[in-house]
C-alpha cells in the first residue's frame, strides 16, 4: 500500500515538475497553434497526430509539442511514439506446408481438400476432397500450418525452386477452422537475373494479425512454384508497432543521370519509401542512401528492385523500399540504368514514419489547441505510466479521442515571439546601472586624460 501511496506521489511530482517547466509558456510562443475537438470520457484524451502537422516542429523528437487549455495553460501530456523498428520482440518461425491440388479446368475456385490434424490442430495430413485423374491435377498453391504461432503475424518469407524464377503472385487467406477464410490481399515474390546479378524478394508484409492457418493461391494454372522453405515472423500484442503514415509526394532533383535526391522537411526516423513508376515496364535495380545533411556523407539505407511490368493484362507493382528507421532528411536514390533508368526527372517519391500518439490529461475548460513550433523549448512530455495511474494497452484503447477540429490549422508565424505581460522593471533597473557604470568611468578615464603631467 505505501509503495503504491510512494508511486502515486513520484507521479504527482513529476507532473507537477513538468507543467511548472512550461508554466511560462504560451500558444503564441509556437508557431503553430492548431485547436482540437475531444469526443468521449476524459479526463485522458488521446490523439493521433497527423503528419502533416507534426512536419511543423521544430525539433525531431517532438519536444516542443505543447497542448493548451482554453486560459493558455498548459496540460500534462505523454508521447507514444517509436523511432525505429524493434526486432528484438519479433520471432521467426519455421512452419510446415502441404500442397493444394486442384483440376487445370476449374482454376477460379478454391481447392477443396480433406485433412487430418493432432490434437492440438497442427496439420498432418492435406489431400485433395475428391480424386483427380492423373495428369488432370496441377499445383494450385500451399497451405501454411501457423497453429503453433500465438502471437498475430508480421511478415511471410518463402524460398522455392529454380523452376520458377520470375515473379510469383499469389493471394493469402487466413483461417482459425480450414472451413472460414477472410482475404489477406495479395503477396508478390521474386526471382530473377539482371545484368549478371541474382535479384531476389522472399518477403511479403501481413497485417498484423493472428490466424491458425494461411492458404496461398497462385491464380494462373500451373503457375504455382514448389516450396522449399516457409517462415512466419510474429510479434508479441505488447510489442506492435504502431502503424506507418505516408507522407504527400515529394518532388526531387537529378543531379546526373540515374541518380535522384530529395530533401525532406526535418529530420525523421523514416521506415519506408515508395518511389512512383509512371512508365509501364520499368524494371531498376537501386540503393537509396540518407544523411542528415549536406555536411556529412552519404550512408547506405536499403538497396533492392523497382518494377512495373504487365503480365496478363494487369500491372504487377513493387515499388517501395524498406529502411531501418534511421534519422535522414536527406535521400539519394542510384539507379542502374541497364534497366532503362527511370527517366531524367527525379520521380515522385512518398515516406512513411510510425504514427505518434499524443495522450493529455485535460485541466481547466476547453477548447484545447495543440502548439508546437519552437527551437529552443525543452521537452515536457511525461511518461504514459506516470501520466495515467495503472497504465495499460487497455486502458488506452477506452480513453477518449481527441481530433483536429476539422482540419482547420491556424496559419503559423514567422519567428516565434515571446511577448511580456508588462514591462520588466528590473531589467530596465539593471541595464540603467549598467550604463551609468559605463558613463561613470568613461568621466573618469576622460578626466585622467586631461589632467597635466606632474613636474619633476
Amino acid at each position: 500500500m505505501s509503495q503504491k501511496l510512494n508511486l502515486g506521489w513520484l507521479g504527482a511530482v513529476a507532473m507537477g515538475v513538468a507543467l511548472a517547466a512550461g508554466a511560462s509558456e504560451k500558444p503564441t510562443d509556437f508557431a503553430m497553434q492548431v485547436p482540437l475537438s475531444v469526443i468521449g470520457e476524459g479526463p485522458w484524451y488521446r490523439l493521433e497526430l497527423p503528419l502533416a502537422v507534426q512536419l511543423n516542429a521544430r525539433q525531431t523528437d517532438l519536444s516542443d509539442v505543447r497542448v493548451f487549455n482554453a486560459a493558455g495553460e498548459p496540460q500534462a501530456y505523454a508521447l507514444a511514439r517509436e523511432t525505429a523498428r524493434t526486432e528484438d520482440n519479433r520471432t521467426l518461425t519455421d512452419v510446415r506446408w502441404f500442397p493444394l491440388y486442384d483440376s487445370a479446368d476449374d482454376p477460379e475456385r478454391a481447392p477443396s481438400v480433406r485433412v487430418q490434424s493432432s490434437a492440438n490442430g497442427a496439420l498432418v495430413e492435406v489431400q485433395p476432397s475428391s480424386q483427380l485423374e492423373v495428369g488432370e491435377e496441377v499445383l494450385r498453391g500451399w497451405l501454411l500450418d501457423a497453429s503453433g504461432i500465438k502471437a498475430p503475424l508480421q511478415q511471410l518469407i518463402l524460398d522455392w525452386t529454380s523452376e520458377r524464377d520470375g515473379f510469383q503472385r499469389f493471394s493469402i487467406e487466413a483461417s482459425d477452422d480450414l472451413q472460414n477464410w477472410r482475404s489477406w490481399g495479395d503477396g508478390q515474390v521474386a526471382r530473377l537475373t539482371f545484368a549478371d546479378e541474382r535479384v531476389e524478394q522472399h518477403e511479403v508484409g501481413l497485417p498484423g494479425q493472428s490466424a491458425r492457418y494461411l492458404r496461398l493461391l497462385w491464380s494462373t494454372p500451373q503457375a504455382a512454384p514448389v516450396l522449399t522453405s516457409a517462415q512466419l515472423q510474429s510479434a508479441s500484442p505488447r510489442s506492435l508497432p504502431l502503424p506507418l503514415v505516408w507522407s504527400t509526394a515529394l518532388a526531387g532533383n537529378s543531379v546526373k543521370a540515374g541518380e535522384y535526391t530529395w530533401q525532406l522537411p526535418m529530420g525523421l526516423n523514416v521506415e519506408r519509401v515508395q518511389v512512383a513508376l509512371d512508365q509501364p515496364n520499368s524494371l531498376a535495380p537501386v540503393t537509396l542512401a540518407g544523411r542528415r545533411d549536406s555536411s556529412l556523407p552519404w550512408q547506405p539505407l536499403s538497396s533492392g528492385l523497382l518494377y512495373r511490368l504487365t503480365q496478363s493484362g494487369q500491372d504487377v507493382l513493387q515499388n517501395e523500399l524498406q529502411l531501418s528507421g534511421q534519422t535522414v532528411q536527406q535521400l539519394k536514390l542510384t539507379v542502374d540504368e541497364r534497366g532503362g533508368g527511370l527517366g531524367a526527372q527525379a520521380p515522385a517519391l512518398k515516406f512513411a514514419v510510425r504514427a505518434t500518439q499524443l495522450v493529455f490529461l485535460a485541466r481547466g475548460a476547453g477548447p484545447y489547441t495543440l502548439a508546437l513550433g519552437n527551437a529552443t523549448v525543452k521537452a515536457a512530455n511525461l511518461p504514459l505510466s506516470t501520466l495515467v495511474p495503472d497504465y495499460s494497452a487497455a486502458k488506452l484503447a477506452m480513453m477518449g479521442r481527441a481530433s483536429i477540429d476539422g482540419g482547420a490549422v491556424v496559419a503559423p508565424v514567422a519567428t516565434p515571439v515571446q511577448t511580456p505581460a508588462g514591462t520588466d522593471w528590473k531589467k530596465f533597473g539593471l541595464w540603467a546601472v549598467l550604463l551609468l557604470s559605463v558613463l561613470f568611468l568613461a568621466a573618469m578615464a576622460f578626466s585622467l586624460l586631461r589632467k597635466p603631467p606632474a613636474n619633476p
